[in-house]
């Protein structure tokens, strides 16, 4: 019913005459339980799913979750933070297990492969703090670009010194590519390894005063300024 095959009462009609399947085996009871995310269920042997509306969330990620909808070793899933049950969301690129702050969460397939298409650059902003009283000359080269441990020269970056202590420091960096814990690897090539690491912005989209933790449903508007952010 909720595919939009036919009413509920209807469904179960259908059912009885044996024309719904789940993962090839015909339905012979009502009520059975599926999961729409593993089964599979076919109506005169056509795949049906359930429509759901386009949505897109943010989040504020905390320390300790995995940017994935399922887990084989069963940590903690950043979808585990959302609770809109119906809707299957997943998450648009990656944050570290220990990183925090700004990710995505949509079933909007299209927004998916823009933001994370590598030719269009979307900016994403961090907030990183660093083991060391880190120096001009390092901050030039994570402006410039650095190398990398797989050999891979960083494009450059937009990099501000927030506070510069005796043993740390804090920085905000902002980069237009994704490379697998490219601010991590960018910190460490200089010298001044990351202890916190948090998003702060991605596009046009700041994560504001949104608790840790905690999501918010994304605008038409928002969602737009994303889809026009190159």
């Amino acid at each position: 019913a909720d595919c939009g095959i036919a009413s509920r009462r209807r469904s179960e009609d259908l059912i009885r005459q044996g024309l719904v399947a789940v993962n090839g085996s015909v339905v012979t009871e009502m009520g059975q339980k599926i999961d729409p995310d593993k089964d599979e269920v076919t109506f005169r042997g056509q795949k049906v799913t359930a429509e759901q509306p386009l949505t897109t969330v943010m989040i504020n990620k905390p320390a300790g979750y995995v940017t994935t909808a399922h887990d084989q070793f069963a940590r903690p899933c950043v979808t585990d933070l959302v609770d809109m049950p119906g809707l299957r969301l997943y998450p648009v690129g990656r944050l570290d297990y220990q990183t925090t702050g700004l990710l995505l969460l949509t079933n909007d397939g299209e927004l998916t492969n823009y933001l994370t298409h590598p030719g269009h650059h979307i900016p994403k902003t961090y907030e990183a703090k660093l083991k060391g009283a880190i120096g001009e000359k390092e901050l030039g080269q994570l402006r410039n670009g650095v190398l990398l441990d797989d050999g891979y020269r960083t494009s450059p970056a937009q990099v501000e010194l927030v506070l510069k202590a005796k043993d740390y420091s804090r920085i905000r960096i902002t980069i237009y590519e994704g490379k697998n814990h490219q601010v991590r690897r960018m910190a460490k090539a200089v010298g001044f390894p990351v202890l916190k690491l948090k998003r702060i912005q991605e596009g046009p989209l700041k994560l504001g005063n949104l608790k840790e933790g905690q999501y918010r449903i994304l605008s038409d508007s928002e969602i737009q300024s994303l889809k026009s952010e190159d």
